[in-house]
């Protein structure tokens, strides 16, 4: 197979600033509902970009749980290689993802925890297996096999019997706070739409830029 053989046409839409909310936050809305009524698939899911104190960059997917002018929220270990990162480094970047509407979402700012009492709301929403699984992973440590880490999950389940479990102090929410938000859609002849709002002190500037 020759990759560079592979192409995709964009047809479907179009983005005009001139038609977009001034409001970046109501923009990604309207977008997130169009990904959701389109059923995409994972229309949650992000790419995280985060980086080291020297700037060596990693990248991951994660899922965006709430948004809101406060920011895009989502949650992990606080230990992890993402959090180590974030606690030398809080500038990280997202991108969502939705081929079925051939459109792209990049967000850039920085990062900050979430408060502890939203971080328990959601840890209590959770599915227990999954906070079974949170609880007990080493998140991004080297473990021996995929077994000890089973052998974790149902030790720290029979300890636990039928006792709520409480939300670990190493794992809990970050939101992050866009600087920069730039909506993309996908066009005939790679003459792409993009549109970039940038913060303007407390207000948002709107830019066409080049694809």
């Amino acid at each position: 197979m020759n990759l560079s053989d592979i192409r995709r046409d964009y047809q479907l839409k179009q983005l005009d600033p001139k038609e977009v909310d001034n409001d970046p936050i109501r923009q990604f809305e309207i977008w997130m509902n169009e990904a959701l009524d389109a059923k995409t698939s994972d229309p949650t899911a992000m790419t995280l970009a985060t980086a080291s104190a020297e700037g060596k960059p990693s990248a991951r997917i994660v899922l965006l749980k709430y948004f809101s002018h406060d920011g895009f929220f989502f949650f992990t270990n606080y230990e992890s290689q993402k959090g180590t990162e974030l606690e030398e480094n809080d500038q990280a970047a997202l991108l969502f993802f939705w081929p079925e509407l051939e459109r792209q979402v990049r967000v850039e700012g920085h990062v900050l925890k979430a408060s502890p009492e939203l971080s328990d709301s959601y840890f209590a929403s959770r599915p227990l297996e999954s906070q079974l699984s949170a609880a007990i992973s080493p998140q991004s440590k080297e473990v021996k096999d995929r077994s000890s880490l089973e052998d974790l999950w149902s030790k720290k389940q029979q300890e636990l019997g039928d006792e709520k479990i409480e939300r670990p102090d190493f794992w809990g929410g970050y939101r992050l706070i866009p600087d920069k938000i730039e909506f993309w859609q996908g066009r005939a002849n790679r003459l792409h739409d993009r549109v970039l709002y940038h913060r303007d002190g407390e207000n948002w500037k709107l830019a066409r830029l080049a694809p």
